[in-house]
């Protein structure tokens, strides 16, 4: 008997109520046994209920397999309140101590790079989620008075730094990948990182295979500009994570093409496109879906669906390859038409888009 899996579908704000029906029609058309389901959580439920998440949210989405994410972000909303009722809410909540970032370069005309041909560049980041200076851990004293201290605190325990470190040599065995290089400070942040550092070596010896690099990581921002393809994967801390991955989105051809996945590998993991919920662009039916599009093949390899996801990334870069893409792209195609030409690659019918 085929077991169904439960995917919790939240669209959230401004172009993600738009392309999330697109990525669900390409991922529906594939006819997977996989149920999905709609919660309204957002800027306009907020406005309306002043709650990000019912009561009773935490419980009912435990329920479920995956949850696919379209944006969170409404300038009507104080900023913070969504991103983190919401979004950090469900990292932290569900412990989603992995951020999963791949960056492959689909053709050349989108990097900003020169003398880069199409595959040159193919790496991931795995970044730590749930600890580092995103934990929420600090103060102020003496606030709006000329004596204010500020006090932000980095959390690294070495339960989070073990299986982090860990999950990436996991990845690089599973996948084929050839090395992992540590992104750190550790040459600044001698406490810290220091543990970063003994942990990476403790964990490495596991892995005789697969060579073990080092960088700081502002030789890392420098070298991803310079030389790319000389990186594989790449484990780094939660703040340098969410730094040096837009920075690599962008070398790829920007955050429309950018996935990722909030993984809890033994529980609820949840998978969104990297870009915000742009408002200004709302409604216009240019919203560019392939990022989304792409989380979802991600959801699909969690879940199992290997050969599936595999040929939705396939369908993804035979689009952006013959221009079968929205403005931003240079392409003529509306968010709608991008989908559907999706479907029909992979061999799907119409669809009517809710």
């Amino acid at each position: 008997m085929t077991t169904v899996k439960k995917v919790a579908v939240i669209p959230g704000d401004g172009i993600g109520r738009e392309i999330i029906p697109v990525a669900l029609g390409v991922l529906e058309s594939l006819q997977l046994p996989i149920e999905f389901q709609v919660f309204p959580y957002g800027g306009e439920y907020y406005l309306k209920t002043g709650i990000t998440l019912d009561e009773d949210a935490l419980d009912t989405l435990s329920d479920f397999d995956a949850i696919f994410l379209g944006a969170v972000g409404d300038p009507r909303v104080k900023p913070g309140i969504l991103e983190r009722g919401i979004l950090l809410r469900l990292r932290f909540h569900f412990d989603m101590y992995v951020n999963l970032r791949p960056a492959k370069l689909i053709d050349e005309r989108f990097t900003p790079l020169k003398n880069r041909e199409t595959g040159d560049i193919n790496l991931v980041f795995i970044r730590e989620n749930a600890e580092g200076l995103y934990c929420g851990s600090g103060g102020f004293l003496y606030k709006n008075t000329p004596r204010e201290v500020a006090v932000q605190e980095m959390i690294n325990t070495y339960r989070g730094v073990e299986r982090i470190i860990r999950y990436a040599f996991e990845y690089a065995r599973g996948h084929g990948r050839k090395s992992v290089t540590l992104c750190d400070k550790s040459n600044v942040l001698t406490y810290a990182h220091d543990l970063w550092q003994r942990v990476f070596k403790k964990m490495g010896e596991r892995y005789p295979e697969i060579k073990k690099k080092h960088e700081y990581v502002d030789a890392v921002a420098m070298k991803l500009v310079r030389s790319p393809e000389k990186f594989d994967v790449i484990v780094t801390p939660n703040l340098f994570g969410d730094i040096l991955t837009d920075l690599t989105a962008e070398l790829v051809g920007g955050l429309g093409l950018a996935a990722s996945g909030n993984i809890n590998p033994d529980g609820l993991s949840m998978f969104e496109p990297v870009h915000g919920s742009a408002p200004d662009i709302a409604g216009k039916g240019i919203a560019n879906p392939l990022a989304t599009i792409l989380a979802g093949s991600m959801l699909l390899d969690f879940l199992g669906f290997k050969k599936e996801a595999k040929e939705i990334e396939v369908a993804v870069e035979s689009a952006v390859r013959g221009g079968h893409v929205t403005p931003d792209m240079g392409g003529r195609l509306s968010t709608q038409q991008v989908g559907q030409w999706l479907i029909n690659f992979l061999g799907g019918d119409d669809v009517v888009w809710f």
